[in-house]
């Protein structure tokens, strides 16, 4: 016969699971083993797309976007700047999406400090940056905090050099405080500050761990500060560079260059080229329902299978005073009108009897 148990509230438990894969990105897949057929331009040119395979292949994968940008209130920005308008709308519209508005209604600018739009030391402030906008199918529900690491070439040879110099002094910008410290006042969740140290070719910065972007968790977005690639005004040492800063462009622009006289698409390939290393953490939150479905001895020991039967007798009783036995091989959730919701199958019948009793542990994640 069939039987219904209703579940009570001490027979349910929810539970959170956080499950994390570990993202690995060379920067050969950026630039060089493909050709840059990788490499997806658009014809608004405001951003430019990075696959992980010939981007016409049905095997590609997107994994991120870059763009750069910066604000109104940028001593770079000027009318007689290659994109200006459009370097100025990718500013706003990102800050706009990830900090908000001031009180008087004002885009908010990037803050290292966390500083509410509109507050704050100007110091603090990124006024020309580089945004990498990381594809949903690698961070998943959210970058895990303080697994964030990206290593850039900082040598003041060209980006594009093909002897690998611009290599030999790298920096990494790394998420030093994010498993215990970061702000929760954006609009679109969590970020933290990421910070500089030297990785290779001796110590190449002016001051190590320096505050050098934003890290936004939940929306997959990095936002990186130009001065990691200046000297005057930035943060690199001048005695190891003499009067080279680090070219970031085919022709030769340093970064205030590009950010003057260079296409955003030229931006990007600039910043792509000197990714040697890029690795994070991604995060899965897995939301879960746990029934404890608990078999009582005197419960569930006769099954309604007509196989059960042979000639009115039950097949496992040899003798009226044998006791009845069924094989459990499954669990059904219902509704309260009896509707079945879902089927749970045990790994192997177990077997039951007015002897012992059982309690299944059914798990519903969603």
């Amino acid at each position: 016969m069939t039987t219904f148990k209703r579940l009570t509230n001490n027979d349910v438990v929810d539970t959170r699971t956080l499950l994390h894969e570990a993202i690995p990105i060379t920067g050969s897949i950026l630039s060089g083993t493909y050709s840059d057929n990788n490499i997806k331009e658009f014809a608004h040119g405001i951003f430019q797309s990075v696959y992980d395979y010939p981007y016409l292949s049905s095997s590609a994968n997107h994994i991120f976007d870059i763009t750069a940008g910066y604000s109104p209130s940028s001593a770079l920005s000027a009318s007689t700047n290659e994109q200006n308008s459009k370097k100025i709308n990718i500013y706003n519209q990102m800050a706009q999406v990830l900090i908000g508005h001031d009180s008087a209604g004002n885009i908010g600018r990037f803050d290292l400090a966390g500083a509410t739009p509109g507050t704050g030391q100007e110091q603090d402030k990124l006024n020309d940056v580089y945004i990498m906008n990381f594809s949903r199918l690698l961070t998943k529900d959210e970058i895990k905090k303080g697994s964030f690491e990206l290593e850039l070439a900082v040598s003041a040879s060209s980006t594009f050099d093909t002897s690998g110099g611009q290599f030999s002094h790298r920096v990494k910008l790394y998420d030093k405080n994010g498993s215990d410290s970061y702000y929760s006042n954006g609009q679109v969740g969590e970020y933290g500050v990421l910070y500089a140290t030297s990785s290779n070719g001796g110590s190449v910065l002016t001051s190590e761990d320096t505050e050098c972007g934003l890290l936004f968790y939940q929306a997959g977005i990095a936002i990186l500060s130009s001065s990691v690639f200046l000297k005057s005004g930035g943060m690199l040492t001048a005695s190891l560079f003499g009067s080279e800063e680090p070219k970031l462009t085919a022709a030769d622009h340093d970064v205030t260059g590009s950010f003057i006289s260079s296409s955003i698409n030229n931006m990007a390939d600039g910043l792509r080229n000197r990714i040697y290393n890029l690795k994070f953490n991604n995060t899965t939150e897995l939301n879960s329902a746990v029934y404890f479905c608990r078999v009582n001895n005197n419960e569930f020991n006769y099954s309604s299978n007509p196989t059960y039967l042979s000639g009115s007798r039950i097949r496992v009783k040899e003798t009226a005073r044998h006791s009845p036995i069924t094989y459990i091989t499954s669990v059904g959730l219902y509704s309260d009108d009896n509707e079945l919701l879902a089927v749970a199958k045990l790994s192997e019948p177990i077997k039951k009897t007015p002897e012992n009793e059982l309690t299944l542990r059914v798990r519903l994640d969603y």
